[in-house]
C-alpha cells in the first residue's frame, strides 16, 4: 500500500512540474504580446489604414484568438502600408496644376504661399522622419527586454542582437523598415520555440509514466502470481490432509496406515518444495524489477529537480529588469499585493512611493543612450543599497521607480527618500568629460482606511507631480485624496 502511495506521489510531482512548464511558456507568451501591443500602439498616428490593421492585431491579441496563417497575411498587409509612409513626403511635395495668371501682386502673394506650403511639407517630412525613428529606437528597446525574457534558437539570438543594434542606431529608415519587418518574425519564432519545448517536455514526461505504469503492472501482476501459488498450495494441503484423515478412518491394517501417512507427507513436502522455489524465481524477478525501477525514478528526480532549478531561473529572470537587476513590473505587482493584504489584516502602516529621474530625457538627448542606461544603473544600486531587507523597489519603466515601505509612517518614509536624494544628487556623475548632476523627485502616500493598491498608488503618483510642479528634487508626501504636504 505504501508503494502504491509513492508512485502516486511521484505521478502528481511530474504533473506539478509539468503545470509550472506550462506557467512558464505562458509568462513568455504574455511578454510577447505585451511588445506587439506596445510596438503597435508606438506606432499609432502615421496612417488611418495602418491604424486599423495595428488595432486589428490588438483586437486579436485581446481575444487570444492569434492565428499564425492569418497573421503573415495581416503583416504582408501592414508591410504594405509602411513601404507607402516612405514614399508620402514624394507625393506631397510634387508640383499640381495652378490657377491663371494673375496681377504682380496676387502673383507675389502665391509665391508667399507656395513657399509657406513647402516649407510646411518639409517640416512634417521632417518631423515624420523623426517620429520613425523614435518608433525605432523605441522598439529596439522593447526588443531587448523581449531578448531578457524569452529565449531563442542561437541563430535567432544573433539575429535579434544584431538587430536591436540596427534600431538603436541606424538613421536608415530603408535599414530600419527592413529591422521592423523582422521583429515580427523573431515574436513568431519565440513563440513556436516554447510551444515545441514544453510539447517534448509533456511527451518525454508521458513516456517515463508510461515506463512507470508498466512496472507498476508487473509488480501487480507477480503480486497476483504469488497470491495465486499461495492459494493452490494451501488447497492441495488441505486435500492431502483430507485425504490422510479418510485413510484413518477406513485402514485397519496399522502397516497400511503408516505407509500411507508416509506417502501423502511426501507429497505435501513436494509441493512445498516447488512453492518455494517458484517463490524464489519470483523473488529475484521482483527483486529486478524494483531496481530498474528504482533507476528510473532516481532518472525521473534528477530531472523533475533540474526541470524545478530552471522554472525557478525562468521565473526569477521573468521577474527582474534586466538592465538594472531590480524586480520588474511583474514583480511588483505580487509585492503590493502581498504587502496590501498584509495591511489589511495587521493595520500596520504602510507606505507606497514613486521615484522619477529629473531631466532624464535631457542625459539620453545630450550624452546618448549608453549615458541614460549607466545612470538608471547607478541610481538603482544606491537605492537597492540604502532600503531596509524589509523595505521594497522596483523599476516601474522607464525612468521611474516605485517603492514600499512596510511598517512605516509615510513621514519616516520621507527622511529617508530626502537622504537617498541627497546622496544620489552628490554622485560625480561624468558624461563627455564633464559633471552632470543627477536628481529625482518622489511622492509618498500612506495606505488609508477604505484604499485599493490602486487608489493609494494614484495618491503617491499625484505626489510626485506636486514635486515635479515644485521644482524637482524635492520629496512630496499625500495624506488623502486633497492634501500633500509642502
Amino acid at each position: 500500500m505504501s508503494s502504491d502511495q509513492s508512485w502516486k506521489d511521484k505521478y502528481f510531482r511530474e504533473l506539478e512540474s509539468a503545470e509550472q512548464r506550462e506557467e512558464r511558456w505562458k509568462a513568455e507568451r504574455n511578454t510577447l504580446e505585451r511588445m506587439l501591443v506596445r510596438t503597435s500602439l508606438a506606432s499609432a498616428g502615421l496612417a488611418p489604414e495602418l491604424d486599423r490593421l495595428l488595432e486589428r492585431v490588438r483586437s486579436d491579441l485581446r481575444k487570444n484568438r492569434v492565428d499564425v496563417d492569418s497573421w503573415r497575411k495581416l503583416q504582408e498587409q501592414i508591410d504594405r502600408q509602411v513601404a507607402l509612409l516612405d514614399d508620402m513626403p514624394a507625393r506631397s511635395t510634387e508640383k499640381r496644376p495652378g490657377p491663371p495668371a494673375a496681377s504682380a501682386c496676387e502673383q507675389t502673394s502665391d509665391s508667399e504661399t507656395a513657399d509657406n506650403v513647402d516649407f510646411t511639407i518639409r517640416q512634417r517630412a521632417v518631423e515624420s522622419e523623426g517620429q520613425r525613428l523614435r518608433i525605432a529606437r523605441r522598439v529596439g528597446h522593447l526588443l531587448g527586454q523581449l531578448l531578457g525574457q524569452v529565449s531563442l534558437e542561437p541563430d535567432a539570438e544573433t539575429a535579434a542582437r544584431n538587430l536591436q543594434r540596427a534600431l538603436l542606431t541606424s538613421d536608415n529608415w530603408d535599414e530600419l523598415r527592413e529591422g521592423l519587418d523582422q521583429v515580427a518574425d523573431l515574436v513568431i519564432a519565440a513563440v513556436t520555440r516554447s510551444q515545441r519545448e514544453f510539447e517534448a517536455f509533456l511527451k518525454r514526461l508521458d513516456e517515463r509514466l508510461e515506463m512507470l505504469q508498466e512496472h507498476v503492472s508487473l509488480q501487480s501482476s507477480a503480486q497476483s502470481g504469488r497470491q495465486a501459488a499461495a492459494e493452490k498450495l494451501d488447497r492441495n494441503i488441505q486435500e492431502e490432509i483430507q485425504q490422510v484423515g479418510r485413510h484413518i478412518e477406513a485402514s485397519t491394517d496399522l502397516q497400511e496406515l503408516k505407509q500411507s501417512v508416509t506417502s501423502h507427507l511426501e507429497s505435501i513436502g513436494q509441493m512445498v518444495g516447488r512453492f518455494r522455489v517458484e517463490e524464489t524465481e519470483r523473488e529475484k524477478l521482483l527483486s529486478g524489477q524494483l531496481m530498474a525501477m528504482q533507476e528510473k525514478v532516481a532518472v525521473m528526480e534528477a530531472h523533475s529537480e533540474q526541470m524545478q532549478g530552471q522554472v525557478r531561473k525562468e521565473r526569477e529572470r521573468a521577474m527582474t529588469d534586466l538592465l538594472t537587476q531590480l524586480p520588474n513590473r511583474e514583480a511588483w505587482q505580487e509585492r503590493l499585493s502581498f504587502e496590501f493584504n498584509r495591511w489589511k489584516r495587521y493595520q500596520y502602516p504602510l507606505t507606497i512611493g514613486v521615484l522619477d529621474i529629473d531631466l532624464f530625457k535631457r542625459v539620453n538627448d545630450s550624452y546618448g543612450h549608453k549615458a541614460g542606461d549607466r545612470v538608471l544603473q547607478l541610481v538603482a544600486r544606491e537605492i537597492k543599497n540604502r532600503l531596509r531587507n524589509t523595505d521594497f523597489v522596483a523599476r516601474f519603466g522607464g525612468e521611474e521607480f516605485v517603492l514600499l515601505f512596510p511598517e512605516t509612517a509615510p513621514e519616516d518614509a520621507q527622511a529617508v527618500m530626502d537622504k537617498l536624494r541627497v546622496h544620489i544628487s552628490a554622485l560625480p556623475f561624468h558624461f563627455g568629460g564633464e559633471p552632470v548632476t543627477i536628481t529625482f523627485s518622489a511622492g509618498l502616500a500612506a495606505f488609508a482606511p477604505g484604499d485599493t493598491e490602486e487608489s493609494a498608488f494614484e495618491r503617491s503618483d499625484r505626489a510626485l507631480y506636486v514635486a515635479k510642479d515644485a521644482g524637482r528634487n524635492c520629496v512630496r508626501v499625500t495624506h488623502s485624496a486633497s492634501q500633500c504636504n509642502p
